[in-house]
């Protein structure tokens, strides 16, 4: 005999069905539902008014059953309909012959109930949830079901269009771009990539412990809740490989992964970065500690399993922040970083480098932004936000001056021996802020008739604009990750008496909803 139960009714959201509990209290004076009544009440059925517990009642409440089971053309007895309502497996008509089964007990979601989803296209940029009815089991029984290709990518967040197919893809991406920038100039057409997978030659793993056994993967989207990886379908595969292996090692030589919640632990992430011209390999173990145990063993370990590794840097992060990278760094092995070929410059690229993730389409956003810069050997070139110089470095050999201005100090550094290793001598660094810094430029007279600007994905401010146009450059390369902010920016620019005369995007984000874009912009 059933003592205790939940009633369960329909609620049509999206062509899911949710199972809510049933918290209406009874009138006073008045006995609690039966669960006879609520499931009558559940399948749409008037439940029938009783004055005891008679037989006839009893053959009543199986007659409203019969008629709430004959949409499958059978009938039901009261035993199994109180299965059903318990959580047991039960039948729901048919779809080719075979019935269709679905359980509703413990293996369900606590907040669905799932009647066999139908797989649905990715929806594009700004794209409305399509509305409709709930489908019977029958008819999306016969809807195939397609696999994806990345089994966490719904948990991920991370490649929100992976399993949309990629001319698709750029189609959304170009049609976004059209309606963000059309109002201010001409889009011209997407470049896209041949191979669209494994870009990434920059791969972070957050490590953590789960069930006696740690794990590494990505933060699931909007929390700090970890969802295990192995492998990545736009990660370089070699790092994906790097990272499972040092997971593999940390039970044999004892180190336990970082807690957030207690603070206990060693290993926080660990940050694989790839030359795609050169095939050097670093690897950066962020620590909570710089007490290291085994330290020296556990780099012979891993390079014995991978001798393909360049370098091992231990960076330190003790702090309770969301800071992957601390600010103190041992070099384990090898030179503490890797060098890669870009646009035919060599480039120094250390942990903490800024060093654009995708260097096949990079050597297409770099080189068109010197190309619309319209670099005749005569200009003073501006580099701001330029990073370990790439951009500048790459304009150099085509203008009179480069000025290259950066605030992270380590990022300077590399910028300085990359213009040494590339015998670059018309191109001077500048560790400052660029709004700052051109605005004593513009207060001693000084002007630049290129800027070249790439800056993070929150976009320039309204104050470096207004420095931009103190020191009268006539022509601004604009290249952008964020094109939200870019249109804001650009906003900005045409009240400072700029216009925009174009802009190319770029994809160089795959199976993601991001995409750079480059805009020229001149002074009117």
């Amino acid at each position: 005999m059933i003592k205790k139960t939940r009633g369960l009714r329909v609620v049509k959201q999206d062509r899911n069905v949710k199972k809510e509990n049933w918290k209406k209290k009874p009138a006073a004076g008045k006995q609690g539902r039966s669960l006879d009544d609520k499931f009558e009440e559940w399948v749409g059925e008037k439940p029938v008014k009783k004055a005891g517990k008679s037989s006839e009642q009893k053959t009543g409440r199986k007659e409203d059953w019969s008629r709430a089971r004959k949409k499958d053309g059978k009938n039901a007895d009261q035993k199994s309909a109180r299965d059903f309502a318990c959580g047991k497996v039960e039948k729901f008509g048919k779809a080719d012959g075979k019935s269709a089964q679905k359980s509703f007990g413990k293996s369900a979601r606590k907040d669905t109930m799932n009647f066999g989803k139908k797989s649905e296209p990715k929806r594009g940029f700004g794209d409305s949830p399509k509305s409709g009815k709930l489908q019977s089991v029958a008819e999306e029984k016969k809807a195939p079901k397609k696999k994806g290709l990345c089994p966490v990518a719904h948990r991920c967040g991370g490649c929100q269009y992976l399993d949309v197919p990629y001319a698709e893809q750029l189609q959304m991406k170009q049609s976004q771009m059209q309606k963000l920038l059309g109002n201010y100039c001409k889009v011209h057409g997407i470049k896209g990539m041949d191979d669209p997978f494994h870009y990434r030659n920059k791969v972070h793993a957050v490590f953590g412990y789960r069930k006696g056994e740690a794990i590494s993967g990505v933060y699931e989207e909007k929390t700090h809740n970890i969802v295990p990886v192995e492998t990545c379908m736009i990660e370089d595969q070699k790092a994906d490989e790097i990272i499972g292996t040092i997971r593999g090692m940390l039970k044999s030589f004892k180190i336990r992964t970082y807690d957030e919640d207690t603070g206990y632990g060693l290993l926080r992430h660990v940050l694989v970065r790839r030359g795609f011209t050169s095939g050097q390999i670093m690897v950066v173990l962020v620590t909570a500690s710089p007490v290291f145990p085994s330290k020296n063993n556990f780099v012979k370990a891993l390079r014995q399993k991978h001798p393909e590794i360049t370098t091992i840097v231990q960076n330190i992060n003790n702090r309770g922040t969301s800071m992957v990278l601390g600010d103190k760094e041992h070099v384990l092995y090898g030179k503490g970083y890797i060098e890669d070929e870009l646009c035919g410059c060599k480039f120094r690229i250390s942990p903490k480098s800024f060093y654009q993730v995708n260097p096949v389409q990079t050597e297409y956003l770099y080189g068109k932004a010197i190309e619309l810069a319209g670099l005749t050997g005569n200009e003073r070139v501006l580099d701001a936000y330029c990073g370990i110089g790439t951009i500048g470095i790459i304009a150099a050999s085509k203008a009179k001056e480069v000025i290259g201005v950066e605030l992270n100090a380590d990022a300077v550094r590399d910028a300085v021996q990359n213009a040494k290793c590339n015998d670059v001598k018309n191109i001077r660094f500048y560790c400052n802020d660029a709004t700052e810094f051109m605005m004593q430029m513009a207060a001693s007279g000084d002007t630049v008739d290129v800027v070249l600007m790439d800056p993070p994905r929150a976009g320039s401010t309204e104050a470096f604009i207004k420095a931009v146009a103190a020191v009268k450059a006539k022509t601004v390369i604009y290249v952008s990750c964020g094109p939200d902010t870019l249109v804001r920016d650009l906003g900005v620019f045409k009240k400072m008496g700029y216009q925009a005369e174009g802009a190319w995007p770029v994809d160089m984000f795959p199976a993601t909803g991001h995409c750079e874009v480059v805009v020229k912009i001149l002074k009117r």
